[in-house]
């Protein structure tokens, strides 16, 4: 069985819309690309490395429709090694109508979502969700997802549709790696699903306090 992994850019109010242009989401959305300044090199190299091993990604409609317009025409570009990887991987789309999908290589899933992540799951080893944040919400809702890469930039918007906006349900996940920040600002941080749901506790018991029991 593969791995889901969900690549998220944030806010930190999690906002985690149209952070690439302005044209991502034009309606109602003062902010859109407001990733593109907070950019360095760090962040950069970090994006590429997440993307290796890569072989299918997942897709909402809306981010589909993005990316089959961009990146079949970057292999050229200084973005060429994302593009080639975009290009040349199997595309699975969630929508709930019955788009042309003109981009190489892309399949629409059909109305049973989980049902159908959970098989490309089984075909393939890694599978990246990227933006797409409706679908997200239901990967959230469902826990078919395996790894969280969550980029945490330095600035709060207010407004825009968030990370987990409507679709969480109590999670545990374990950080897989220490976090890692760029000369901006910029928190990268790696999560994993884990097991069970949220405990609780009394932060006035004796052991949290000195951490004994005594």
């Amino acid at each position: 069985m593969g791995l889901i992994h969900i690549e998220l850019f944030a806010t930190l109010d999690l906002v985690g819309q149209s952070p690439g242009t302005p044209e991502e989401d034009p309606l109602g959305f003062p902010f859109g690309g407001w990733q593109a300044p907070l950019l360095d090199k760090v962040t950069g190299a970090q994006i590429l490395a997440a993307y290796e091993g890569t072989d299918a990604l997942l897709l909402g409609r809306r981010t589909y429709d993005i990316f089959a317009a961009y990146w079949p025409n970057q292999e050229e570009g200084e973005d060429n090694k994302i593009a080639t990887l975009f290009n040349s991987v199997p595309k699975y789309v969630a929508s709930r109508g019955t788009p042309a999908l003109s981009w190489a290589g892309s399949t629409l899933l059909g109305p049973d979502l989980a049902g159908g992540v959970r098989e490309i799951r089984d075909r393939h080893e890694h599978v990246k969700v990227v933006g797409s944040l409706n679908l997200v919400q239901t990967l959230l809702r469902e826990k078919l997802f395996d790894r969280l890469d969550l980029w945490v930039h330095p600035i709060v918007l207010g407004v825009g549709k968030k990370v987990f906006d409507g679709g969480a349900v109590p999670t545990n996940v374990t950080l897989l790696e220490p976090p890692v920040a760029d000369s901006k600002g910029t928190v990268y941080l790696r999560y994993g699903l884990a097991e069970g749901i949220p405990g609780t506790g009394d932060m006035s018991a004796p052991d949290l306090r000195t951490g004994r029991g005594d």
